[in-house]
């Protein structure tokens, strides 16, 4: 924090007012509010395209004191709308740093509000739940604020995947692999694709709604279907998409909305959650091995534990030790699974990274 910081407000959807200090760029950022529990890891999530249409809560006291780096990404551009911080720092301590945090949002032009009590904020969507919010440093007029969040659209029925993905398509790893992936981005991050990469894969990266017959053409031994932003149950191409992928009895592998989307090929429904699983320590029950795992979360959308304890062609085996929610099935008849959660792990515990391992397994 500086001396010559601007005012800025928070307005949320219920009409509660938190009044703070300018960061980033002056200006208004306007989206879903929502929170992550990560102690470290912070430009990785900002970068996170499953973030897009979202303003974030950091909830640890000091966000930015280690500066940030070109190479601790997951995309090529922020994607939050709006931070909101206790402590957001300009100094930093790592000497590998490029820049600072508040240099890094005022480039992206991403609109920031520190000197926040970000512990009541986030006890109170906790217990109301997720809703639109509303940052300004330009506008300190409450009713002016209240006009312009009222045209905010909410997530539930928001299709964000396709804004996100990628325009062209593109490769990785060595060509002359002897295992080919064929992965649709829905907003994928970085590090899932160098997993494969890492595992001898050569993958190709195609946009979210290329048909199965371009994806075919790539004569793919396995399908990965990405991680994103924004409503599954808006996403009908894609189900499509993928119903006709199942078809095809190819592996497959789906994590966050592409867990989502695996669920809706099978006919089983998903769901807005009341504010989300976002941060780097939730804990899963692997229910094959009975082993427990810390996981990377990120994801505001779930699929219906009763609709899929009741299919019967779809495993539960994972669960979320916290709630019980649904944090990964397996297709019974198919070589396809999914987990709910991020086994690519940046930020976080490598603990799920096994997961790559089989799916690699099940294309050879």
């Amino acid at each position: 924090m500086t001396q010559t910081q601007k005012v800025a407000v928070l307005l949320l959807e219920d009409g509660h007012v938190f009044f703070g200090k300018s960061f980033g760029a002056v200006g208004s950022a306007t989206g879903e509010i929502c929170f992550n529990t990560g102690m470290t890891g912070y430009q990785e999530v900002f970068t996170d395209p499953s973030y897009s249409g979202q303003v974030l809560i950091m909830n640890n006291v000091h966000t930015g004191n280690y500066g940030v780096n070109i190479t601790d990404v997951e995309s090529d551009s922020v994607k939050i709308r709006g931070l909101i911080g206790r402590n957001l720092e300009e100094r930093y301590s790592r000497y590998q740093a490029t820049d600072s945090l508040d240099a890094y949002l005022k480039k992206h032009n991403i609109v920031a509000i520190e000197d926040v009590d970000t512990r009541a904020l986030v006890a109170h969507i906790r217990t109301k739940g997720a809703m639109n919010c509303i940052i300004s440093s330009e506008i300190t007029d409450v009713e002016q604020l209240k006009a312009k969040l009222a045209e905010v659209p909410n997530m539930d029925g928001l299709e964000l995947a396709s804004e996100v993905s990628t325009k062209e398509e593109y490769e990785l790893g060595d060509v002359n692999a002897s295992l080919k992936v064929a992965v649709l981005d829905f907003g994928v991050k970085r590090n899932i694709l160098q997993c494969l990469v890492d595992r001898g894969a050569h993958v190709r990266v195609h946009p979210a709604k290329t048909p199965l017959s371009r994806l075919k053409e790539f004569n793919p031994n396995g399908y990965f279907i990405s991680n994103g932003p924004g409503d599954p149950a808006a996403m009908p191409y894609a189900v499509e998409t993928l119903k006709g992928i199942l078809n095809e009895n190819k592996p497959v592998f789906g994590i966050c909305l592409g867990h989502q989307l695996l669920a809706l090929a099978n006919d089983i429904p998903t769901f807005k959650m009341h504010h989300g699983h976002r941060g780097l320590n939730h804990p899963v029950k692997n229910l094959v091995t009975g082993k427990s795992e810390i996981t990377t979360q990120n994801h505001g959308f779930g699929v219906d534990p009763e609709a899929v304890r009741k299919h019967p062609n779809v495993e539960v085996t994972h669960v979320n030790l916290n709630d019980e929610s649904i944090e990964g099935i397996r297709i019974k008849n198919k070589p396809a699974f999914s987990v709910q959660y991020h086994p690519e792990s940046t930020p976080g515990p490598f603990d799920s990274r096994y997961l790559f391992d089989d799916f690699i397994a099940l294309m050879k």
